[in-house]
């Protein structure tokens, strides 16, 4: 779906900004935009928009801490754009909570897919998904084990009652390991589930994803992933 979605586009370049919104008007997105750190922050204030796409490198403010500022306070989707192509570039943007990255020069079809997986990733059910549920209007679904409980339909994690707030590739693992208690997932397995897509990523990628989310359940008194060495991770609770 894309009826109403509002997807903010911040990057310094005019001429980027004019493809992405030509790209994305062209799939039915609504879009917004801002030049620098700033106006996007203000942007974000004024119109809550379902997506940001966020340049890295950008006077005022970078994209860096554009996203640090909103990861303090929300889990709004965020795809980094970035003309740099240096791995540990696409590892600090995912570490600091970002959910894709895509470098220039940048295909807008691919660009297009990104956003649409990763709206995707953050509402789980469509109307189709609605029209087919036969709960009760109103009924929260709920995964859990020990400790962890996930709410499907709010979207939010829990640990011992305590929530965690995550990005969406980050309860997509989560769900995707959840989903399936004993399992041991490669990291292919794991960003496949958690993507849902055709997303191609790294090693040190999914690694990075994961790492973030141990840190953030570590605060709050637990770990819900565990690694086995040579194979990939799996949900670390009996």
């Amino acid at each position: 779906m894309t009826d109403g979605q509002l997807i903010l586009i911040v990057d310094d370049d005019a001429h980027i900004r004019n493809v992405v919104r030509f790209a994305l008007h062209k799939a039915g997105f609504v879009t917004a935009e801002a030049a620098n750190g700033v106006q996007a922050l203000a942007e974000i204030e004024a119109r809550k928009p379902d997506l940001v796409v966020l340049d890295i490198m950008m006077p005022e403010m970078d994209g860096t801490e554009v996203c640090r500022r909103l990861r303090a306070r929300c889990r709004m989707p965020i795809i980094f754009l970035s003309s740099r192509d240096e791995e540990i570039d696409r590892i600090v943007g995912l570490e600091l909570g970002g959910d894709d990255y895509v470098s220039k020069p940048f295909s807008p079809r691919e660009l297009v897919a990104r956003v649409r997986a990763v709206l995707r990733r953050a509402n789980p059910l469509d109307e189709q998904d609605a029209e087919n549920d036969n709960a009760k209007a109103g009924e929260v679904k709920v995964l859990g084990r020990g400790p962890l409980k996930l709410d499907l339909d709010a979207h939010k994690a829990f640990w011992n009652g305590h929530e965690v707030v995550l990005t969406v590739t980050e309860f997509g693992i989560v769900r995707t390991l959840l989903g399936h208690p004993g399992k041991v997932f490669s990291r292919d397995e794991l960003m496949g589930g958690a993507y849902d897509d055709n997303t191609v990523v790294s090693d040190r990628t999914i690694d990075s994803h994961v790492r973030r989310v141990r840190q953030k359940f570590e605060k709050a008194g637990g770990d819900p992933i565990r690694t086995v060495f040579g194979v990939g991770y799996q949900l670390g609770i009996e």
